[in-house]
């Protein structure tokens, strides 16, 4: 009996670490649940964190701002019959953007007969001495998830610092597992 007590409490205990996520709409055809005191990234935030040629579908942070989803469009095209050359093809794009990844899991996952790559890691953007206020490196944790659908690859990305990732890591997953594409 006492040990059922203290699984009731530590699971109950449990769900206070997880913020509540709430299904949000990113464009047509395309939902997934993010923490409901997220707010939208500006153009701004945007830019400044993640320089692309291409506008997000969709960007969340929180508001501290050191936590963020997005969700893009790739420029590369695949189709969906190539997952397995896509997912090498992407393993390799994470480890050139960094100049250290520790890859925790990665695969390819089925959710409601729709297939999705993932990788789920730790990467490391050494600092650059010479220069006041970029001396540290920057060290994170990141979940990212691709969608080949029609030739389109869609791209989603959650990122926090590397020293949140356990506080993070549950919900980035609850996050990739809650979307939905039509």
């Amino acid at each position: 009996m006492s040990r059922f007590l203290l699984f009731t409490v530590c699971v109950f205990l449990l769900s206070f670490d997880q913020p509540k996520l709430v299904k949000t709409k990113i464009a047509d055809g395309i939902t997934v649940s993010i923490p409901e005191d997220w707010r939208p990234m500006d153009q701004l935030d945007f830019t400044e964190r993640y320089p692309s040629v291409r506008a997000p579908l969709g960007a969340y942070t929180n508001e501290e701002r050191s936590i963020d989803f997005s969700v893009n469009i790739s420029a590369t095209r695949w189709a969906d019959k190539d997952i397995e050359l896509a997912q090498r093809f992407f393993k390799s794009g994470i480890s050139n953007l960094f100049d250290r990844v520790e890859i925790i899991n990665e695969g390819i996952v089925e959710r409601k007969g729709k297939k999705f790559i993932f990788f789920e890691f730790e990467s490391r953007v050494n600092g650059n001495r010479e220069k006041e206020g970029q001396r540290e490196p920057i060290l994170k944790y990141s979940y990212i998830q691709y969608y080949l659908k029609g030739g389109q690859t869609l791209v989603f990305s959650f990122n926090c610092p590397r020293r949140e990732r356990q506080a993070w890591e549950g919900t980035a997953k609850l996050m990739m597992e809650s979307i939905k594409v039509k």
